[in-house]
This record gives structure tokens, sequence and C-alpha cells, in this order.
């Protein structure tokens, strides 16, 4: 699945999540919201790493994860962030010398 295609379907739940919650979203919202779900995954790791109280839960883990992603996506649409050209210009140009020596 491309990152697009995952945000297209990620603001389509939000939105329906915002009209049958009467929430209004906004850039604030979505970044303090981000926050939330790392905080909360950040939870999960403790619990699984027995550092915290609560049963370790993988799947839930799992889970947190997803919502850090999905924030993630709706935080960048919402600032007007190219999430997959900045990948490009931030992590993925790293590779370009490996692409060029498997050309050669």
């Amino acid at each position: 699945m491309k990152i697009a295609d995952l945000k297209a379907d990620v603001l389509r739940i939000s939105d329906i999540y915002a009209r049958e919650h009467a929430i209004d979203r906004d850039r604030d919202w979505a970044l303090l919201k981000l926050q939330e779900e790392l905080g909360e995954l950040t939870k999960e790791h403790l619990n699984l790493t027995g550092r915290a109280r609560g049963a370790p839960d993988a799947t839930a883990l799992g889970d947190e994860a997803a919502d850090v992603l999905g924030m993630l996506l709706i935080y960048c649409d919402h600032a007007g962030i190219d999430l997959e050209a900045a990948m490009q210009r931030k992590w993925l140009k790293w590779l370009e010398p490996e692409r060029q020596k498997a050309e050669a």
C-alpha cells in the first residue's frame, strides 16, 4: 500500500469519527492527538517490557503503533507536508549509493 492511499483512507475514517463525535479538527488538534497516541504506545511498550503495571499485550502495542501512524498522516495533511517527498529527502536518499552500485 502506498502512503498516499493509506493517508486517503485514514482521512476518510477521521472524517467519520469527527462527524460522529462533533470534533473540530485542526493542526493543533492533530499534533496533540499524535502526542497522546505516542504516550499510549509508550505505555504499552513499558507494559510489554515489564517496566510498568499492566498486562503485556503485543497486539495492543501494534494497535497503538497504528494509531501513531494514523495521527501522523492526519497531522501531515493538516500541515501540508508531503510525507513521501520528506521521506525521500531525509531517509531514502541514503540508499542511492547502494542503488548506483547495483546498477553498475
